[in-house]
């Protein structure tokens, strides 16, 4: 924790890529970026899988037991518009963060560049004000059907971002309904907890507040917001939507302080950014009543490890 308690100005951008397309996505995200610069943000989070698209609504052709051809190509496709890490498109990305002289970090598909390029990660790179890329997390265990497009990450990525405001780190969409992922962050001193997803219930709001209440950390959740006729008009399984509402992500974005006081936000229905100034020092003030990983711990009691992984 900095003694000094920093105030730091930070922003999460509610928007829709350009579905599919990695390069428009890139040049929308880099806009987003300079815009939300523009505001003063220091730290800027774009959604989860936000290049080049979180495929609501899609089947990719896929029932237990067997696939379609037309499924197998949908799918390729998106894998054509996935990110490689490293890469041009995360080239762009720090090039982005560097002309923003913001901490950036975006969700993305990222694409296996190491070993057989076959298989998608949901993904969320860290960027430094330098372009450096200080981290990324490949989110844990894909829900639902998300396992039929997305492989699982592991442990490696766990880890938190050191900032001169604070130990920044997060975990994506659904991996904060699992409480030992969320132990993991606060055992490292989490102090700026990203949580980016694709979940715009109502009942998501009560998440992050409660991540905030139990972590007695800031939370900047920060969702996409999708309308059907994004869609490319040529994309294969378009069928696969006949039954989806016209908005199908209406967002949900929000600030929440250490508190769970809701410090901007939820944004619902639009596009926008949204921006608050964190002052550092509620971190330490709620960690008075309330320190998960000190005085509320009980290691008498519980223990707890994680594996890091490669």
């Amino acid at each position: 924790m900095n003694d000094n308690a920093p105030k730091v100005k930070v922003a999460v951008v509610q928007a829709s890529p350009v579905l599919f397309e990695r390069q428009a996505s890139l040049d929308k995200t880099c806009r987003l970026a300079q815009e939300a610069a523009g505001q003063g943000a220091q730290i800027i989070l774009f959604p989860e899988a936000f290049i080049p698209a979180y495929p609501r609504g899609l089947g990719f052709g896929t029932v237990i037991g067997s696939r379609s051809a037309a499924g197998r190509r949908t799918w390729q496709r998106y894998w054509s518009g996935a990110v490689e890490v490293p890469g041009p498109a995360c080239d762009a990305l720090a090039a982005a963060a560097r002309q923003a002289q913001a901490y950036l970090s975006v969700g993305v598909i990222e694409r296996d560049a190491e070993t057989s390029r076959g298989t998608l990660y949901c993904t969320l790179l860290y960027f430094g004000p330098d372009g450096s890329l200080l981290g990324k997390h490949r989110k844990l265990k894909p829900t639902a059907g998300e396992r039929f497009i997305w492989g699982e990450g592991d442990g490696s990525g766990l880890e938190v971002v050191e900032t001169p405001f604070g130990k920044m780190g997060g975990l994506i969409c659904w991996e904060n309904y699992m409480p030992l992922a969320r132990m993991a962050m606060y055992m490292q001193g989490v102090e700026i907890y990203l949580a980016p997803t694709a979940d715009s219930r109502d009942a998501w709001q009560a998440t992050i507040r409660h991540i905030a209440c139990e972590g007695r950390c800031f939370v900047l959740g920060c969702n996409q917001y999708v309308t059907r006729d994004m869609y490319p008009p040529d994309l294969e399984g378009l069928e696969d939507l006949s039954d989806q509402p016209e908005v199908m992500c209406r967002g949900g974005s929000a600030i929440i302080s250490p508190f769970g006081e809701v410090l901007a936000g939820p944004l619902w229905d639009q596009e926008g950014i949204l921006t608050a100034e964190l002052d550092l020092a509620q971190v330490v003030q709620g960690k008075f009543d309330l320190d998960v990983v000190g005085h509320y711990a009980r290691p008498d009691v519980f223990t707890y490890s994680f594996n890091r992984g490669q």
